[in-house]
């Protein structure tokens, strides 16, 4: 449901101009688009919580779980590209929708808006390597400690040993590609080790090296398994 164009446009914030103009607000349950449908707008998630799913060998799977700031339905800025999975509104909430012609005009008009985009896509690519390298290994604990390493050292304070982040099961499931009771009976065992704290869906590593030194020896032991 597209947001009404009044009284808003007359604000003097240039963000609020673009959420008037360009904002849309969707409801808890609702698909904002469907894999294989053609993509006509990308979207800057402002409020609310999005989920990206695909259907793998004919089972619907969760990729990943949406929060304000990130960017989703990046390939609509390619012509001619079809959505490559389906998007499903968690909770109520706003997204900037953003077409071809819109991202033009932000590039020229709104430098601000811009940058948020192209750092998001660049953020999506890094994410996606670090999916596929995480794909790469071969057990359980070394994708999960992997992917809780990545995570800590972006939400890392400079200078700090420690990191703490919110990731859920469920995300974190996403993100290296295994089932989510897999992932639990992982985290606990580096929580019984005192490699990480957990708190509702707060996740700290209280020493970053620490957990660091867990993935080389989970390394070491992948290579004798193999030699063997």
């Amino acid at each position: 449901m597209d947001l009404p164009e009044d009284a808003e446009l007359e604000a003097t914030d240039p963000e609020r101009l673009l959420i008037a103009r360009f904002g849309r607000s969707f409801e808890a349950g609702e698909v904002l688009y469907r894999e294989g449908e053609p993509g006509l707008e990308a979207y800057l998630l402002e409020e609310g919580r999005v989920r990206l799913t695909k259907k793998v060998r004919g089972a619907e799977r969760s990729l990943m779980i949406l929060k304000p700031g990130e960017l989703f339905g990046e390939s609509a800025l390619v012509p001619g590209a079809e959505r490559s999975s389906t998007a499903i509104a968690l909770s109520a909430g706003l997204a900037l929708a953003i077409d071809q012609a819109t991202l033009q005009n932000l590039l020229e008009h709104s430098p601000e808006i811009a940058s948020r985009i192209v750092k998001q896509l660049v953020r999506r690519l890094r994410d996606a390597e670090d999916q596929i390298e995480i794909m790469m290994l071969s057990d359980v604990q070394s994708k999960v400690v992997s992917a809780l390493l990545k995570l800590a050292q972006q939400a890392r304070e400079p200078g700090q040993p420690n990191a703490i982040f919110a990731v859920s099961p469920m995300e974190l499931a996403t993100r290296v590609g295994l089932d989510v009771d897999m992932v639990k009976r992982s985290v606990q065992q580096l929580r019984e080790g005192q490699y990480i704290r957990v708190s509702d869906e707060r996740l700290e590593v209280p020493d970053i090296e620490a957990l660091r030194k867990l993935y080389g020896l989970l390394g070491l032991k992948d290579e004798v398994r193999g030699e063997a």
